[in-house]
């Protein structure tokens, strides 16, 4: 088996003073998915939020095998790894086009990044038809795919997702499950995904780390975690 492309022990993290995260121990294979489970205020966000390093953390949580626990954000994000947030993060005075460029702005291939238009166009082509559009009067659907859209510009290797159906419609979210799918299938981008919605998110991911009050619960193969009735009951709610 491959080297994991994310490897976190021990993550704690802390909100001021207060203790968000004790001892979290989970990985993302190379072009896998994991899928972050759990109750509200379980720490779920915590984690992708202290993988960024948008809050005070401490562990050990190596990028194929290079340690970035002591990295600002910005340094993280140019090694690859994209963060999609709750609340879609979306500029909503920019246009459509001025959000997708923001994505690539660490980027110098301008080649590439007209390649890279068409390509997240052609996952979401209601993005194309609304290219100047102010993105602040886009649908809650229409701005979560902008969101993922924007994050595909920095052509990340790995790609952090924080509750991406939240709020949106069932078509909708279906819609934007099969192109997260389609990325982790046909371009080898691994994904890890909090979610609500679990269910949905184990049809998707080949693990999942289920949360409970800042520490991992349980863990393993998303296959023998939905096959565990006494876990979906106590655990996923369905």
């Amino acid at each position: 088996m491959s080297a994991p492309i994310l490897d976190v022990k021990g993550l704690e993290a802390w909100y001021g003073p207060a203790r968000a995260l004790r001892g979290v121990d989970f990985e993302v294979e190379d072009g896998g998915v994991t899928a972050v489970l759990g109750a509200n205020g379980a720490g779920k966000t915590t984690i992708l939020r202290a993988l960024s390093g948008l809050i005070r953390r401490s562990g050990d949580i190596r990028f194929r095998g290079r340690p970035i626990g002591a990295l600002a954000t910005e340094d993280v994000a140019r090694l690859g790894v994209a963060h999609v947030p709750d609340g879609r993060g979306t500029f909503t005075d920019l246009t459509v086009e001025e959000n997708l460029r923001l994505g690539a702005y660490v980027r110098s291939d301008r080649q590439g990044v007209r390649e890279d238009f068409d390509r997240v166009f052609g996952f979401f082509p209601r993005l194309k038809e609304r290219r100047r559009q102010q993105a602040g009067t886009l649908s809650g659907g229409e701005q979560q795919m902008l969101a993922i859209a924007r994050a595909l510009l920095m052509r990340p290797h790995l790609l952090m997702l924080d509750e991406p159906s939240f709020g949106l419609a069932p078509l909708v979210v279906a819609e934007i499950f099969r192109v997260l799918g389609e990325i982790n299938r046909n371009e080898g981008v691994s994904l890890l995904i909090v979610e609500q919605n679990a269910s949905l998110a184990l049809d998707l991911a080949d693990r999942a780390v289920l949360i409970e009050t800042g520490r991992v619960a349980l863990s393993g193969p998303s296959q023998a975690i939905r096959a565990d009735d006494a876990v979906r009951r106590a655990y996923l709610g369905y």
